[in-house]
């Protein structure tokens, strides 16, 4: 019942619209497009922002302003005159519209050559129509997106079909319009609307842009020439058809001749750009896959491409040093799953250093604990496309809303769900074993597009001339994460025994009591605590031979670097937040309250107790021997 009245209403509209003259048809778009400049907000923004989009750099606010409002009024204009244009007699269309170098369509299908038209939403597109005239010893079609109302979408081309053309529903395949090129004939394939996860991702506007690949698919399967057509809006209720020249194209090359589509699309816009469709979002951020690696049909940037304007992510790294390091895999491939990102990393000051080291990211915004939420929005207010939150705090959710970014992912929970649009989901299916903190990042980062990225060389580079054995005795979670000072000193005297060497004791000022205690009366044990910046932590653990430690920002630092290691866990749980590489080793001793997570022991800390000094003494020396441990 809905289609049937919005039928009637829109039969009514165009019959009234066809009893005007079209002078009187133009004048009334005019209006009409001024009118919805002015109540629709949302599409005079969208056409700003585009506008803005495509000519950075090139025309000032002032200028995007003015055509913007130029653009509502020609394409008000412009679609009243559509309405009316199946109703006006040839004669008079010859005189309204000049058709500029048809001879290129005429001298391909002379030559038994099919030509297939791109064609877009610049100016007049129902003239497109007219064409089926112009040249009559072929046939003529297109290829049209069906609408959902079925009654006004019959009523959208049953003018056309009365004309001649043969119009092809993409929905239900493309063979006709395959048969219809080959005898040849000429079928127009509109190529300037976002193609969604359907298309392939090539520069508009310098832009990465999803395009469709149908008009390259025609061309490729029938052999047909590719030529570009434009109507422009030449004066008050008169018109400009251009056939640009055609697109040069080799059968092995398909995803260029798209991209070469869409360069000479964006040729004709700039002819006349308040003539194109603006109000369509032709740079559509896809949902929820913003990456591109993942697309369907992938992306290609052409050799010579210059000045790719970026895809700007903020990822908010996490507020623990061990956290940041297990997210570094998932943040490392929202830069290698995009070839446009540029990719920055909002951290606590402290952990700066680390984000400055990693491999394509490239800025580090730092802030400390005195930036309130208001002053860090601001850092990043106008600057990003995404927000990725590898955080679950309110606070950062409410930062990156404030800042007004407008895709902001991360996973729900803490009362932040209304200020993010992507939630990440929770795992399809019941998880067999625990899931470890780094697959748990990375599922955000799956969630957005991203594909595993190149693995990293590891930084480890360990002494030649002498055994140098790290020692991590602190943990900033509380003590039930901490081994014994004993057992460590045990450790060391076992390992004296066997051979010469010496240890660094490693951690922060809070640390430095417990260094001194287990480093008295032991000469070949320095002590390093709350000693080293974070960069200056990093190149100390890349010159050891081997660290033991307990479960520590650390030892996931080390893990990261590709550092043999061996950590001691208790009441922590080794599958949720235990180093990985294939040079670390987690030791732990299973107890019925194990893990506890808790930050001091109730009981009796046997969890701890129970771990050997043997045992941990051996483990670090097969460090030494182990064929992953000769492979820096």
């Amino acid at each position: 019942m809905a289609d049937r009245l919005v039928y009637i209403v829109v039969s009514v509209l165009v019959g009234t619209v066809r009893r005007l003259p079209l002078a009187v048809c133009f004048l009334l778009g005019q209006s009409v497009g001024a009118l919805m400049w002015l109540i629709l907000p949302g599409y005079r923004r969208l056409a700003r922002e585009n506008l803005s989009k495509a000519f950075a750099g090139e025309k000032s606010k002032t200028a995007i302003r003015a055509l913007t409002f130029k653009h509502f009024t020609t394409l008000g204009a412009n679609a009243v005159c559509a309405f009316k244009i199946p109703a006006v007699p040839q004669q008079d269309i010859q005189r309204i519209a000049v058709i500029e170098n048809l001879d290129r369509i005429r001298t391909n299908i002379a030559n038994g050559r099919p030509v297939v038209l791109a064609i877009n939403h610049i100016g007049n597109w129902e003239l497109y129509a007219q064409l089926i005239f112009q040249v009559p010893e072929a046939r003529f079609g297109t290829v049209y997106q069906s609408l959902r109302n079925a009654l006004v979408d019959d009523l959208v081309n049953r003018d056309r079909r009365r004309l001649g053309v043969a119009t092809f529903d993409r929905k239900k395949g493309f063979n006709a319009a395959i048969a219809l090129l080959r005898e040849p004939g000429i079928v127009g394939v509109l190529v300037d609307q976002n193609a969604g996860d359907g298309g392939i991702w090539t520069p508009f506007f310098n832009r990465l842009s999803s395009t469709s690949p149908l008009a390259t698919t025609l061309a490729m399967r029938t052999g047909a020439a590719v030529i570009p057509v434009a109507i422009y809006t030449a004066g008050f209720a008169k018109w400009r058809v251009v056939l640009s020249e055609e697109i040069p194209w080799t059968a092995d090359q398909p995803e260029k001749l798209t991209a070469d589509i869409n360069a000479a699309l964006e040729r004709q816009i700039r002819v006349s750009p308040q003539d194109w469709f603006w109000v369509h979002n032709r740079w559509k951020m896809p949902w929820p896959n913003f990456l591109t690696a993942s697309a369907k049909r992938g992306t290609f940037v052409p050799p010579d491409s210059k000045n790719l304007r970026p895809f700007r992510i903020v990822l908010r790294s996490p507020n623990w040093l061990g956290d940041a390091v297990m997210c570094l895999q998932a943040a490392r491939a929202f830069k290698t799953s995009r070839p446009d990102v540029r990719l920055s990393v909002l951290a606590p000051e402290k952990l700066a250093g680390l984000w400055r080291r990693i491999p394509g990211v490239d800025e580090v915004i730092g802030f400390s604990k005195e930036d309130s939420v208001f002053s860090i929005a601001a850092k990043l207010r106008g600057r990003f496309e995404a927000a990725v939150l590898f955080t679950n705090s309110l606070r950062s959710a409410l930062e990156v809303r404030l800042a007004g970014i407008p895709r902001r992912a991360g996973f729900a929970g803490h009362s932040r769900k209304a200020l993010l649009n992507q939630i990440i989901p929770p795992p399809k299916k019941k998880l067999r074993q625990p899931e470890h903190h780094a697959e748990r990042y990375w599922r955000i980062a799956a969630h957005c597009g991203a594909v595993t990225p190149p693995p990293l060389v590891p930084q480890w580079n360990p002494p030649k001339s002498e055994i140098v054995f790290g020692l991590c005795p602190g943990a900033e979670y509380g003590p039930a994460k901490r081994w014994p000072v004993k057992r460590f000193r045990e450790v060391i005297k076992l390992i004296n025994a066997l051979m010469p060497c010496r240890w660094v004791v490693l951690g922060t000022t809070a640390d430095s009591e417990t260094a001194r205690s287990l480093s008295a009366g032991l000469p070949n044990v320095s002590d390093l605590t709350g000693k080293t910046t974070l960069d200056e932590l990093m190149d100390t653990l890349c010159g050891l031979s081997a660290l033991l430690t307990n479960d520590t920002g650390t030892m996931h630092l080390a893990d990261f670097l590709g550092v043999p290691l061996v950590a001691i866990f208790g009441s922590t749980e080794p599958a949720f937040t235990g180093p990985r590489g294939p040079r670390s080793r987690a030791i732990r001793h299973q107890v019925e309250c194990s893990p506890c997570f808790l930050r001091d022991c109730p009981l009796d800390f046997r969890c701890m107790n129970e771990i050997s000094t043997e045992s941990v003494a051996d483990a670090l020396e097969a460090c030494l021997s182990s064929p992953e441990a000769a492979k820096p």
